[in-house]
């Protein structure tokens, strides 16, 4: 059931492309919208990984580097296909954290973060509409770094590439409802994923970051899934064009 058709039931299976779907919060998302009924195409760039969690699910997994636009156009070509020829929901999760300082980054790092985590969410989002119908959901991943300019782990590449991000998804919804495709994205705070966990090492560095949330401690990857999937559910048929904060208190707005 998709937006405007909350008065009635579909026969057919809903599809959805979930891109970073191999660990943290693209895993977890797919594992929820497959358990919700969606048929789901797990992308990432780690192949193996997608094809375990695709294994899990009954989904069906391809590898794809996000800044390769020929690739990604291919992608969603055969992604497209492989779900039956619809195309439901997108949730782009693929991105990296850079946390070197501002005077320290390098140059080609600083454009790395920006590739996957700003050009390959417009590519994805892109060529995603291109197969949607009217009713499409499509959900970002940014970051309360986008919102905040950083913090203690996310630096300026990453701040800045989020909140690149957030004024995407915006622009995203306006340019997009013309069409009927709905845009929508998720802020998280501090999050249990394998690309974070690397800095939580430092029991003090985790111990500030988790003494940030008035909740007193970084989500599990399904709490930000939950926020995801309702964003991509006909429950959130008239939300459209928001960056919902996901941070256990962070950001309080």
């Amino acid at each position: 059931m998709l937006a405007g058709e909350r008065d009635g039931l579909r026969s057919d299976v809903r599809t959805a492309i979930v891109t970073g779907g191999a660990s943290g919060i693209g895993k977890a998302t797919c594992e929820l919208l497959a358990r919700n009924g969606y048929r789901v195409a797990v992308v990432d760039r780690d192949e193996l990984g997608a094809h375990s969690v695709a294994d899990a699910i009954d989904g069906v997994a391809f590898g794809l580097d996000v800044t390769d636009e020929r690739a990604v156009i291919s992608l969603f070509e055969r992604a497209f296909e492989a779900l039956g020829g619809t195309l439901d929901a997108l949730a782009t999760s693929a991105g990296i954290l850079e946390s070197t300082p501002f005077m320290e980054i390098d140059l080609a790092a600083f454009r790395l973060v920006y590739e996957i985590n700003v050009i390959g969410t417009y590519l994805c989002i892109r060529e995603a509409a291109k197969h949607m119908k009217s009713g499409g959901r499509i959900c970002t991943i940014a970051s309360v770094a986008g919102k905040r300019g950083g913090g203690l782990t996310g630096t300026a590449a990453y701040a800045a590439s989020k909140g690149a991000v957030i004024a995407l998804t915006r622009n995203a919804a306006r340019s997009l409802a013309e069409r009927g495709i709905v845009v929508n994205g998720v802020a998280p705070g501090p999050v249990l994923t394998p690309m974070l966990l690397p800095t939580f090492e430092d029991r003090v560095h985790r111990a500030r970051v988790e003494a940030m949330p008035l909740l007193g401690r970084a989500a599990e990857p399904l709490e930000i899934a939950e926020a995801i999937a309702w964003l991509l559910s006909p429950e959130a048929s008239y939300v459209n064009g928001e960056m919902l904060t996901v941070d256990g208190g962070i950001c309080l707005d």
